[in-house]
């Protein structure tokens, strides 16, 4: 790209950074023309940038070529490190196949739980209300038993 192009001191137009005057229409497509190609490898390095499929395969085909080379350097890591993964996927499928069991056990835990709590509710409330009937019998027989003495008395 060329500097810009101003006055100088004089008065005079000043020459761009090729040596040409600004109204050389040579100069200003040239100018133009290396901004374009500039532009454009920048609008292609963005769109590799963000091409995310192609970046992706690359990482891919880049973690396979690593594989593949730490297998040659030493088979029995690899081996190792891909029977633990196996293990460990086993794990999940086990788990995730099981899933229904624990949570119906947990359900089922739980309904136990709820059920023993408001059984002892309701014995609670039965013990308050025996205690409660019982006061009452006992202060109906004290007034029975007071009458009887009163009428006693009046004899």
């Amino acid at each position: 790209m060329s500097t810009p192009v101003s006055s100088g001191a004089d008065g005079r137009d000043r020459t761009s950074a090729r040596g040409a005057t600004p109204n050389d229409p040579d100069a200003i497509k040239a100018d133009i023309e290396a901004t374009r190609e500039q532009l454009g490898r920048t609008v292609d390095e963005l769109s590799q940038r963000l091409d995310v499929p192609e970046r992706a395969r690359e990482s891919a085909f880049r973690a396979r070529d690593t594989a593949v080379e730490t297998y040659r350097e030493n088979p029995p890591a690899v081996i190792g490190a891909g029977a633990g993964l196996a293990a460990l996927l086993g794990l999940l499928v086990w788990r995730r196949s099981t899933r229904d069991r624990r949570r119906a056990a947990r359900r089922a835990k739980r309904e136990v739980r709820v059920a023993a709590a408001r059984q002892a509710a309701a014995e609670k409330a039965a013990r308050r209300t025996a205690r409660k009937a019982a006061k009452r019998a006992a202060r109906r027989t004290a007034e029975r038993t007071r009458a009887r003495r009163a009428a006693r008395r009046t004899r």
